[in-house]
């Protein structure tokens, strides 16, 4: 079991950011549906979320569906992020469709051969941002969490285990919680992946509760390199820290300003000053009072201030 002094300093680890601009490499894959319902229903899934990736940052933006969804495509596409981009970078992949799990393997369904949670992970393993997001919307999704999961990389499946198999509805709040400035919780014009699966998760669970249904799916992620998955909202060992500070999406004047070379600096640093801040508050229980008051404060101050700049 890894010490508390060592969580303490993987979070640091996660949470250091550069003020320096970086990019976003957002890879969206919608799989084999099966039936021309679950086909129309994955790509137009996968179909939201490149439009809202692209009016987010507008580069870097992949997205496969229909015959296009294969795993020879999927590898050069992989491929391409592994060359383009550099440790500053972040990293995003999002599974749309069905999966399988014969209760060791897990393997995301393709038109043509399947991959693996493992073929999947060790294409993952070659690109070089140090932050990365997976998230597994598929059936079965909750038996690739061990085999994705390593440290700097966040994954979220729509299923707690790979037993769950029946079709989720996961994804379709996954990509509404994206669209929904509800989701961000902290008003700080951006949404972060924790803020995306808590609404996601939410919204699922009412759908269940609505429908009068058993529910067949249950969200779980893991960010700590652990292999532990956990629910939404969970903070004990260091969970929650990498996905409270991965932005998916920027919303009104800070996308503005993620896209104006003139203050890309400021918002880079207006975000390492809000994952300083999330940072402080997962280690608030290891530190002195007085020395947490401190650094929160010096914080908040500088926080202000940049965003008085930008707003000028």
């Amino acid at each position: 079991m890894r010490r508390f002094s060592d969580l303490l300093a993987l979070i640091g680890l996660l949470l250091a950011s550069p003020c320096l601009y970086a990019s976003v490499f957002y890879v969206t894959v919608a799989g084999l549906g099966g039936e021309p319902d679950y086909e129309q229903r994955f790509a137009a899934t996968a179909n939201d979320l490149d439009r809202v990736f692209r009016s987010s940052t507008g580069d870097h933006v992949y997205t496969l569906t229909g015959k296009e969804a294969t795993r020879a495509l999927l590898t050069d596409v992989l491929g391409t992020v592994a060359r383009e981009a550099k440790p500053e970078d972040e990293f995003i992949l999002t599974l749309i469709g069905h999966g399988s799990f014969d209760g060791q393997d897990y393997k995301f369904n393709l038109f043509g051969p399947d991959i693996s949670a493992a073929e999947l992970a060790s294409l993952c393993d070659r690109i070089a941002a140090k932050r990365q997001l997976i998230v597994n919307t598929t059936s079965a999704s909750g038996g690739s969490v061990i085999a994705l999961e390593r440290p700097g990389r966040g994954v979220i499946a729509a299923t707690k285990a790979g037993t769950e198999k029946n079709a989720t509805v996961f994804a379709r709040y996954w990509a509404e919680a994206l669209q929904d400035p509800t989701t961000d919780l902290d008003k700080s014009e951006s949404i972060s992946a924790m803020e995306a699966l808590k609404y996601a998760d939410r919204k699922t669970a009412s759908f269940y509760e609505t429908q009068k249904r058993l529910a067949t799916e249950h969200a779980v992620f893991e960010d700590a390199g652990r292999g532990e998955p956990v629910k939404p909202g969970a903070r004990q060992g260091g969970e929650g820290a990498l996905l409270a500070n991965i932005t998916i999406v920027r919303l009104g004047a800070s996308q503005a300003a993620m896209k104006d070379p003139a203050k890309q600096g400021l918002l880079a640093k207006k975000e390492e000053l809000q994952q300083r801040i999330d940072g402080l508050k997962y280690q608030k229980a290891a530190m002195e009072p007085r020395d947490y008051k401190k650094q929160l404060t010096d914080a908040l101050l500088q926080l202000a201030t940049v965003q008085e700049e930008l707003e000028k």
